[in-house]
Formats: C-alpha cells, structure tokens, sequence
C-alpha cells in the first residue's frame, strides 16, 4: 500500500492534505472523540459546554482553566506526518494543507500553506483593542487573561456556537476543489463542516488514512487504516530515495 500511495504521490502535480485530531495524537495532543479522547472524561460540565461561545463569556475564568489544561501543549512536536508534509510542500508536490487541529504542528514543521479552519491557540486577541498576543502571554497569565487596556483576551480558535472564517471556508474548499488527489488522514469524517469539504473534491485519487474506518472508505482510490506517522515515515523514505 506504501508502493500506491507513493506513486499516487509521484504521478500527482496538486495534492492537497485534510487532516483531523489524529494527526496530532502521535505527537502527545489528546484526540477529542476517541474512547480515550477528551469528551470522554467525566467531569461535571462536559467538554463541549465549556469549550462554548457562551461559557467562555459568562465564565470565562472557568474557561480558561480547562483551557490552558487541556487545549495548549507547548511541548508537542511536529511528527513524521507533519514532518513529510512539509517535505512534500517543499518538492512541489503538496499545495495546501486543510487542518482542523489547533495546535500550529504544521507550520512548525515548515508547511507554508496551511488553512486551519478552527483557528489556532498561539494566536489571542483583545476583545477590547484586538491587540495581538501569543501563547506564552496566556500560559503565563495568572488569571483571567487580560490586555493592558483592560480587555479580555480571547484565544483565536473556533468555539461551539461560533462560525468558521468565510476566508478560510473559501480558501480550503477552492484548494480541495482544483487538486487533482485529496488525502485525508487521522479523521473519521464525523466532524461539520470540514467532512463536507470532501463533496468539493473533482480530482483523480482520494487517499484515506486512519486507523478506523471512515465514512467515505468505499469512495476512496486507497484507503490504508494504520498509524499516520509510521505511514508517511516510509512515505518519506521512499520519496527521498527515488529523488536522489
């Protein structure tokens, strides 16, 4: 399947990457869905109500608790996904990358072209003057995060209750729209609007990577269920070697 996959890759001049939470899971962030993924913790507020446009303004304190707890891992490093994306952007071959994870992996990695559809939390803003703030700035905070004119700031990712950015909307659905293979990896297509994305998608080959199945399996060029990191890992290999 690596032998496919990389020659799909070869035979390709505009692939576009959508990725979800597993993407990011082989690099210690927690998925959100999974048996052990987030909203399965117990807790006596669930996570999909604290993560909320209305809880993050009528309890903002409480918000930033669980946020800067479970949303922010300043630690986490790009994987051989990430990694072999950015390597592929490189070669010509990769055009944009459509990602609804939050935590700048990819950009770390070296990808130029990256639409994150949910935001990001190394970006924040004052609710007041929009003055821009970084990550380290909320981290270490103590309290309800706020600017020097008073304001609250609020991290730049899409809450529960909130719209997408229409130019971000538009940028991944036209990217997705004019490539010619769109590989999807470490989601299982469950999540609105981004799964609707792939309805956009005119091209030859549609590559599925994750470890369970997916919604669109039976649509799908190749479909390969293993680990996202090992896969492009010998993904890489392969492709240097051929471009020596």
């Amino acid at each position: 399947m690596i032998n496919r996959l990389c020659e799909i890759i070869k035979n390709s001049k505009n692939i576009v990457f959508l990725g979800g939470a597993g993407v990011s899971v082989e690099s210690g962030i927690p998925d959100f869905r999974s048996s052990n993924g987030i909203y399965s913790e117990k807790s006596e507020i669930p996570a999909e109500v604290i993560l909320s446009h209305n809880f993050f303004y009528q309890n903002t304190k409480e918000f930033y608790e669980f946020y800067k707890n479970k949303m922010i891992y300043l630690n986490a490093l790009p994987n051989d996904c990430h990694k072999t994306l950015a390597y592929l952007e490189e070669i010509g071959k990769l055009k944009a990358i459509v990602t609804q994870n939050i935590d700048n992996l990819h950009t770390l990695a070296g990808s130029k072209n990256v639409y994150e559809i949910h935001g990001s939390v190394m970006r924040n803003h004052c609710l007041k003057c929009n003055k821009f703030y970084d990550v380290n700035y909320i981290m270490e905070y103590n309290g309800i995060p706020k600017c020097e004119c008073g304001g609250i700031i609020k991290p730049d990712v899409v809450l529960y209750d909130e719209n997408l950015d229409r130019k971000m909307i538009i940028n991944s659905i036209d990217a997705i729209s004019n490539c010619d293979t769109l590989i999807i990896g470490g989601t299982s297509l469950t999540v609105y609007p981004a799964a609707g994305f792939v309805e956009y998608f005119n091209g030859k080959n549609l590559v599925i990577i994750n470890k369970s199945i997916s919604s669109l399996d039976n649509r799908a060029s190749l479909v390969i269920n293993d680990d996202i990191g090992k896969v492009f890992k010998e993904v890489y290999e392969k492709i240097k070697l051929d471009n020596k």
